[in-house]
């Protein structure tokens, strides 16, 4: 039996060509394709709606979208109209963000616990068709509804996931999410942990493991030469590893580590400053935090993370796109 697959995107290539990939990966057999709000440099509904229109089959996910800079309502509404144009394909995956980007524009991330939690309730309840009056601590609505006067009034068939990388968010997801996508750069033993905090939350909603889908974010540099998809990686890895140090301390990244590329890297640090940090990053670092090397040694990383509780890689391409969609199409996970 083959082990699903899904295929990232970000902001690395034009949106047309994002549109050609999605195709081939539905081609190939990909279960998904998720598309990320990224930094400030590329919104996801655009380039999810641009794979929408051009594919019939697979899944179409936001991975993540933030819940703090669209209304609630206004979330609800955009999910429910790439609904409109992929029915019963559409994910909306939503995580808190993070800092300094976040306080660079002026949220301040107080109680992102709660704030999601009460986010989830009012977008789902608005995407299943009821009218919601909603007083929280941060979402207020009054008498709300999708208020369709040209299309069926009908409930949007859109799960909602939770990106989730601390241990509490992880708990809420399991609590009252549809599915997890857990995070990239991250150890597979990292996964360990947040299963077990996964678990803790669906104890509380009466629900088992199989139960929630699972989907994980895994960087995926495959080529001929295991050094070469090496050091393609280093680069990415060494940019989380400045900007994105709560990730990589969740994996076990050294501190000592943290700090010496923190000290290279700015905000927002230039490719110049990536590259002389990258030389700080050692093999064993970019071994422990992304599937790379060869196709079969790719795809022996990514079975370590299916082993520990990921249900469906989203495999984050670097290097031939196409190349990496070839060696995962039809694979199934050594497990």
């Amino acid at each position: 039996m083959t082990t699903p697959a899904a295929i990232y995107l970000q902001d690395a290539h034009p949106i047309r060509e994002g549109m050609e990939f999605a195709k081939y990966a539905e081609a190939k057999g990909f279960d998904a394709v998720w598309q990320a709000d990224s930094r400030l440099v590329r919104d996801a509904v655009v380039p999810m709606a641009a794979f929408a229109a051009v594919t019939d089959t697979i899944k179409i996910g936001s991975g993540v979208v933030d819940c703090w800079t669209r209304n609630p309502a206004r979330l609800a509404s955009t999910f429910s109209t790439l609904d409109d144009l992929a029915p019963g394909r559409v994910i909306l995956g939503i995580g808190a963000w993070w800092d300094p980007l976040a306080g660079k524009v002026g949220i301040h991330r107080d109680r992102p616990l709660r704030v999601m939690r009460e986010v989830v309730t009012v977008v789902r309840a608005l995407l299943h068709n009821e009218t919601v009056t909603f007083d929280g601590d941060y979402v207020h609505l009054d008498g709300v509804e999708l208020d369709y006067v040209y299309q069926d009034r009908r409930p949007k068939d859109v799960p909602i996931y939770i990106g989730a990388t601390g241990m509490k968010m992880m708990e809420l997801a399991g609590e009252i999410a549809d599915g997890v996508v857990l995070n990239y750069l991250v150890s597979p033993e990292y996964n360990q942990r947040a299963i077990e905090a996964l678990q803790i939350g669906l104890d509380r909603s009466g629900r088992k493991l199989a139960d929630i889908n699972r989907p994980q974010l895994v960087v995926c540099s495959v080529h001929e030469d295991r050094q070469t998809a090496l050091d393609m990686a280093r680069l990415m890895v060494t940019q989380y590893l400045g900007q994105q140090p709560h990730i990589m301390k969740a994996s076990g990244v050294p501190q000592s580590l943290l700090d010496s590329v923190g000290e290279v890297l700015t905000w927002p640090a230039t490719h110049e400053q990536v590259v002389a940090a990258s030389k700080l990053v050692p093999d064993e670092i970019v071994d422990m935090l992304t599937a790379s090397g060869t196709p079969a040694e790719a795809r022996g990383r990514v079975s370590h993370y299916i082993r520990n509780g990921c249900t469906c890689p989203i495999l984050y391409p670097l290097g031939d796109v196409h190349a990496m969609i070839d060696a995962f199409s039809g694979w199934t996970a050594s497990v």
